[in-house]
């Protein structure tokens, strides 16, 4: 039934324009600001935790009592993000509301807006990354640099874009991708029999030069809602099948004036589009007809992302604590790393779950590298999965990759990939 908090009915009929508390007794502090939080994943999870340093409090939209953030959080709502009600219910008396996705539909979050909740970020700049399209018009409108690309509507209009690119083009769903899913890679003749399926499916599609990448980068920044912005170092983003498997800030090799321009772009987009809280620039870097590296937007992520978990133990501020500041219009951290480099690694379900308990798995990992910091999502296993991330600090870029590298594997696999034994 939509609209329970953890099966407890705590007020009916909620009206949110009355600014009524439905907070489940006992869940918060007194007078300590409530945010509320639609999505139940590992970064609304890791909200909570900069929410309870913070001396806030996060009541949650969730789609189930035992998802990674629910695990967490005192005050759940268990609804749907997709319905009006669920969302009005959860919202109402919050401070604000932010977002651990960005698939809210874009009416429900003008109504909210119109019934006077403070939406952090708002739709009018959330829409630039729920849809794909906008965002790359709104970007080329700016003078933002992106590649070329166009609306597809018909096989016809595929096959023209492939013929204007030679053959160099890379198909996206403009809604609901994540992960490498709605991005395909066609050849030719590959192009008629997939995009006839796609669009009789009802994915709306748009296509885009592929681009010949040197590598990513995550340019990322936070904003709050009067205005002020802090940017952290611009950082290099290694994907493996369309998923970020390891962060490494900051970029190596990375120049000055690049990672100036990266930074500033990201800064850039956050004022114009009027984004609020945390917002992730993926970048495609290339290199020019005369071999210099240039950038180029991919994607845009209005929110806490996978390549800023780094911050979380390389950094005086975390994107988590930032985020959570800059939605309630509170004055931003400093974004200084805390040591010269910073290695976060995925941790990804592997083909079959080791015997080795988890926990023992963890324990193994700091007797090898007490240093390194383990962060895990309460999910089940499943092949692929995200189930958490490692970061590890250090001197040497190599040296921490290395180890980040090993522990993730080893809490994946239970297997050291040296062959070190302990």
């Amino acid at each position: 039934m939509p609209g329970l908090y953890d099966g407890r009915v705590t007020t009916s009929d909620v009206n949110t324009s009355d600014r009524q508390s439905t907070e489940v007794p006992g869940a918060h502090a007194p007078g300590v600001p409530v945010i509320a939080v639609i999505g139940d994943g590992q970064l609304a999870r890791m909200m909570q935790t900069s929410a309870i340093e913070l001396g806030q409090s996060i009541r949650l939209l969730a789609g189930s009592r035992d998802s990674s953030a629910a695990q967490v959080c005192a005050d759940v709502v268990i609804g749907d993000y997709k319905n009006l009600d669920d969302l009005k219910h959860a919202v109402a008396g919050a401070d604000a509301v932010t977002f651990d996705h960005e698939h809210v539909p874009t009416e429900h979050l003008h109504a909210l807006k119109d019934a006077g909740v403070s939406v952090q970020p708002g739709p009018d700049a959330l829409v630039y990354a729920q849809d794909k399209l906008d965002m790359r018009k709104k970007l080329r409108e700016m003078g933002a640099p992106v590649p070329p690309f166009a609306a597809i509507e018909s096989v016809e209009e595929a096959l023209e874009f492939a013929d204007i690119m030679n053959g160099a083009i890379c198909l996206k769903a403009r809604r609901g991708g994540y992960d490498g899913n709605g991005v395909w890679f066609p050849k030719r003749d590959e192009i008629e029999e997939l995009v006839g399926k796609l669009l009789s499916d009802g994915v709306p599609l748009m296509a885009e030069k592929k681009v010949d990448l040197a590598r990513e980068l995550s340019a990322m920044c936070a904003r709050r809602p009067s205005g002020e912005v802090a940017a952290w170092p611009v950082l290099e983003s290694v994907q493996r099948d369309g998923i970020c498997w390891e962060a490494v800030c900051p970029a190596p090799d990375l120049s000055d004036a690049l990672n100036d321009a990266a930074s500033a772009l990201s800064t850039r987009i956050a004022t114009e589009l009027g984004v609020t809280g945390v917002l992730a620039v993926e970048l495609f870097e290339t290199r020019d007809a005369s071999g210099q590296p240039e950038i180029f937007v991919n994607e845009l992520a209005m929110r806490p992302h996978n390549t800023g978990h780094w911050t979380q133990d390389g950094c005086v501020t975390s994107q988590f604590e930032q985020h959570l500041r800059a939605v309630l219009d509170q004055p931003l951290g400093s974004t200084e790393p805390t040591a010269p480099v910073t290695v976060m690694a995925n941790t990804l379900g592997a083909a079959e779950d080791p015997e080795l308990p988890v926990g023992e798995r963890f324990a193994k990992v700091w007797e090898r590298f007490p240093h390194v910091k383990i962060h895990w999502y309460g999910k089940g296993h499943r092949a692929g999965r995200k189930l958490g991330h490692v970061n590890v600090s250090g001197v040497d870029v190599e040296r921490t990759r290395r180890e980040a590298e090993l522990a993730a594997g080893f809490i994946v696999n239970a297997l050291w990939a040296d062959g070190w034994t302990n």
